[in-house]
């Protein structure tokens, strides 16, 4: 019996013996738990990177983009000077040409242009002066002649409304400022308010078309025969003239005090409630005050060009001359144009302005109607 148990004792023994030298497999479920921590934290640890190369290149092609955007606006921005400055420089020199006659006589590079001698009528020098052409905010011009002609009370003070500032491109103006028409014709025509026009135009004893028609009417009985109008402001390409007719109408208005001595402000002050603007002249002939301006407004649409119709008076209080330049190619080229044509007159006034029943043989030959007389101030 003793044998027997101590058999069974020894293969007990000798049992746990291997099983201790071999080692006992883990469980199964533990095996499967390590195993999917590892493959989480394997797949956690390899995602990261991935998200981060994602990131950087994302901002990356941002940054590429706006840095490429950058670099095309300064492109275009240094292009547009470079065209700017090359305009200058070309408008600054006087170009001159022989004509028929073989005198020398300016050679602009505007479309249109007239030197006029407002006392007798006479063309002294034009360049397609007759041709009809867009004239932009020149047009305004004839909108103070109409407002003016009934005398309205310029201390009257009105309301703009939306549809006088809506698409206005030029405007100091917002709907609901409270402005005298006094006040308006300032903005018309030292700052070339487009709104303003439409304003004078709506509140006028007319009504908005009716002063279009009367605008209409009033270049027929001056005799503009090259002139007609399509809205009060000059936005539209449709209100066109020739550099003859404006020659002539703004010898017309130089006579009304209430238009010129406008024209020749160069800043002004306009208080629209709480609301204070200060405009500058758009006629840098004003602005500058190198040549004598008795009276001029500026125009500019991309139909017409950069346009300036002025009258002059010529050095230690001469005669006075008209001189309109449409067309040109630039904003600083209309008033070198001018700038140009009048000191080139001015060497010819003794011979021009001392002939009286002649023409300088290098006058135009044209037919030319008598002027058109001042106004009433």
């Amino acid at each position: 019996m003793i044998r027997v148990r101590f058999a069974a004792a020894a293969r007990l023994i000798c049992v746990l013996t291997a099983i201790t030298a071999v080692g006992v497999p883990a469980p199964s479920g533990a095996a499967t738990r390590t195993t999917t921590t590892r493959k989480t934290v394997s797949t956690s640890t390899a995602g990261k990177p991935a998200v981060r190369k994602t990131t950087t290149a994302s901002k990356t092609t941002k940054s590429t983009t706006a840095s490429t955007a950058r670099s095309r606006r300064l492109r275009a921005a240094r292009a547009r000077a470079a065209t700017q400055a090359a305009a200058l420089r070309d408008a600054l020199e006087p170009r001159f040409k022989f004509d028929e006659t073989g005198n020398v006589v300016p050679d602009v590079r505007a479309e249109a242009a007239i030197i006029y001698d407002p006392e007798n009528g006479k063309v002294l020098w034009e360049s397609n002066s007759t041709s009809r052409r867009s004239i932009a905010s020149i047009t305004k011009v004839m909108t103070a002649v109409v407002f003016l002609e009934n005398s309205p009370d310029l201390t009257r003070e009105v309301v703009v409304e939306r549809l006088d500032v809506r698409a206005a491109s030029t405007t100091y103006l917002r709907a609901g400022y409270r402005v005298t028409t006094g006040d308006l014709l300032h903005l018309l025509l030292i700052g070339s308010d487009n709104a303003a026009a439409r304003v004078l135009a709506r509140v006028s004893p007319y009504g908005s078309q009716g002063f279009i028609d009367r605008m209409n009417a009033k270049a027929q009985e001056l005799g503009l025969t090259s002139t007609s109008y399509a809205d009060p402001s000059g936005l539209l390409a449709d209100n066109e003239s020739s550099a003859y007719d404006l020659a002539r109408l703004i010898t017309y208005v130089s006579g009304d005090d209430r238009i010129a001595s406008i024209m020749r402000t160069p800043y002004y002050t306009v208080n629209a409630g709480r609301n204070q603007i200060t405009i500058h002249s758009t006629n840098q002939l004003v602005m500058k005050g190198d040549v004598d301006v008795q009276a001029g407004k500026t125009g500019f649409i991309s139909k017409a060009g950069y346009c300036l119709a002025t009258l002059l008076r010529l050095p230690q209080g001469g005669p006075q001359v008209a001189v309109v330049v449409l067309g040109a190619k630039s904003n600083p080229g209309r008033f070198w144009e001018t700038r140009h044509l009048f000191n080139w007159i001015s060497t010819k006034a003794q011979d021009w302005f001392g002939q009286t029943s002649e023409t300088s043989p290098s006058q135009s030959t044209a037919q030319v109607p008598a002027a058109i007389p001042a106004a009433a101030n």
